[in-house]
């Protein structure tokens, strides 16, 4: 299981909220995906993206637990982000002077990375799945993110 997190900052030109976007794959097969406006503008691309990743933690979470049941048993789980910022955030308490304005329950993505659930790892923007789910893309690179997802187009 893999899986990919996203977010534009700032993408509603009304309220300036930002969209997450998730998707997560078994295999090579897409199991689930989300896209969903966040709740509350935040201050930087740092919080946006460190926000969606929690996101993605928690669904990677349920579906864990999911695959218990059928004695499908998951560790280090690899969760795909294109943020350096939110993945030192998870990784580097320290930071907590600067960020100490993010509400306590996204920071429960750090304690899960920590128990060994998950992973957080780099991806490049380029080969970043949920893109797809967080802003309008132009048509070839749209049809490229679908055809990696395994959606296929019926004509």
């Amino acid at each position: 299981m893999i899986g990919y997190s996203d977010a534009d900052y700032g993408g509603c030109k009304i309220d300036r909220k930002s969209t997450n976007g998730t998707c997560h794959l078994l295999g090579s097969s897409l199991v689930s995906w989300h896209s969903k406006k966040q709740a509350c503008v935040a201050l930087s691309t740092t919080d946006v993206e460190y926000i969606a990743v929690g996101n993605c933690c928690a669904q990677i979470l349920w579906m864990k637990q999911q695959l218990e049941d059928y004695n499908i048993f998951l560790n280090h789980i690899p969760l795909k982000c294109d943020n350096t910022s939110a993945i030192n955030l998870t990784k580097n308490p320290i930071m907590h002077s600067r960020t100490k304005h993010i509400e306590i329950r996204h920071h429960f993505l750090r304690d899960h990375i920590n128990k060994g659930n998950c992973e957080i790892e780099y991806v490049d923007t380029k080969h970043q799945l949920a893109d797809i789910f967080t802003k309008p893309l132009a048509k070839d690179r749209f049809y490229e993110l679908r055809r990696d997802l395994g959606i296929l187009e019926i004509s």
